[in-house]
């Protein structure tokens, strides 16, 4: 990073209603049923914000550059032909009960960034690029982070193209059919820096007043899918004793998955997100049980220890209740620690605005998560209401908005360097 970059002052700050403005208007491509959005990765909804984030891209005097994951690259130029660019974004696709704001506040707030340095004719001297990361979520194709995944080298395309949905469907068919697979070779840029915008999607913010969470760290974590094979039997005419139940094993494995997290407070999580039994009938006994367990720690020695105790406590339940197990990881990552350079110029940022700040580890997984293994990189987070996420009724104010995304501007601006 450079020793004596130069901030900007106190007064420039984004336009909040334009960005308000793009946010609301993103949010009506792929609406969900309850106020929020279902636009979930490489969807015909997918395409279609992809295009609207191109256009207004290029309407900022961009040029779009697009890679093999589909991951999207919107370039300012710098003044300085040999300076690696600043990276900034987030990812346009949501849960299928998502809200608006989840993502997309990262990448639109990039966006604004570059509006903002053109309203004010500011040149930097690196270039900045505004990302859209695909398939952050993970929730339409496993593992999340998909394509910042393959990016830092911890995927292999191949493999990431092969994912398939609930359909069957192959993620590498699908982002083809969108008209949204790139050529260019995936990892194959350098970063300066890269910087992401987030919502909290966790209550601290918002219950300590804060307008600013400086996020200097990000929580590991194990996905773990398991399956459960038993008997399909009849709910009425099968005696107890008889029943190879695999929906009363993942009952069991959700419960032991609480307890193991509990025993390691504080600062760990474990919970079952996704869960499906067979044939999913009324009057059937599951023959099948398929579930994620999602287990969290900041502490790598205790997300190490959970994983380790849900196995075993998953194949002793199995082995009581007669039933087949299998266990595939199917998403991780180690906890982060953001680059300490980048964590002052964020905090500083908020600072020098006067915003009220708080130092926050970051309880999701991103993007940056990932691409800190291959650059500088660091989170700016701004509270959500009652701590809301992955739902429809997810909520920010305006002001939170243009407050992250202030912060956002004062920290890019200040890592790629203004030119006088």
């Amino acid at each position: 990073m450079s020793p004596t970059p130069q901030a900007p002052g106190a007064n420039l700050k984004i336009d909040g209603a334009r960005l308000w403005d793009s946010l609301m208007e993103m949010a009506k491509i792929g609406p969900g049923v309850a106020g929020g959005n279902n636009r979930q990765t490489v969807t015909d909804a997918d395409g279609e914000g992809r295009t609207l984030f191109q256009n207004w891209c290029e309407a900022a005097g961009c040029t779009m550059g697009l890679d093999e994951m589909g991951t999207m690259f919107a370039r300012r130029e710098g003044t300085d032909p040999a300076a690696l660019p600043v990276y900034v974004g987030s990812h346009l696709d949501t849960q299928p009960t998502g809200g608006k704001y989840d993502g997309v506040l990262g990448v639109l707030g990039g966006l604004e960034v570059l509006r903002t340095l053109n309203d004010l004719g500011i040149k930097t001297r690196h270039p900045i690029v505004v990302t859209n990361w695909t398939n952050e979520e993970g929730t339409r194709f496993a593992p999340a982070m998909l394509a910042s995944g393959v990016f830092a080298g911890i995927h292999d395309q191949d493999w990431a193209y092969a994912r398939t949905d609930a359909d069957g469907k192959a993620f590498g068919d699908e982002l083809e059919r969108i008209g949204w697979k790139g050529t260019e070779k995936v990892g194959a840029r350098k970063m300066h820096a890269f910087l992401e915008l987030h919502i909290e999607q966790g209550p601290i913010l918002e219950a300590e007043g804060k307008d600013i969470g400086v996020v200097t760290h990000g929580q590991g974590l194990w996905w773990l899918e398991i399956t459960l094979t038993g008997k399909d039997a009849h709910t009425g005419s099968t005696p107890m004793a008889m029943r190879v139940n695999a929906g009363l094993g993942m009952a069991r494995i959700m419960e032991a998955v609480h307890a193991i997290a509990m025993d390691h407070q504080p600062g760990a999580v474990g919970a079952v997100g996704q869960a499906n039994v067979y044939p999913n009938s009324r009057n059937v006994i599951p023959g099948k049980a398929v579930f994620t367990v999602d287990i969290r720690s900041p502490d790598l020695e205790k997300l190490t220890s959970m994983r380790s105790q849900v196995e075993a406590a998953a194949a002793g339940i199995a082995k009581d209740l007669g039933l087949g197990i299998s266990i595939e990881p199917v998403g991780h990552f180690d906890p982060v620690t953001f680059d300490p350079t980048l964590v002052n110029t964020v905090r500083a940022a908020a600072e020098r605005l006067g915003y009220s700040h708080l130092d926050i580890v970051s309880g999701a997984g991103h993007d940056a998560c990932w691409i800190n293994r291959v650059a500088p990189t660091v989170m700016v987070m701004c509270p959500c209401k009652d701590g809301l996420s992955h739902n429809e009724a997810e909520e920010i104010t305006p002001d939170w908005a243009a407050k992250g995304t202030d912060v956002l501007f004062h920290a890019v601006v200040e890592t790629a360097g203004i030119v006088t």
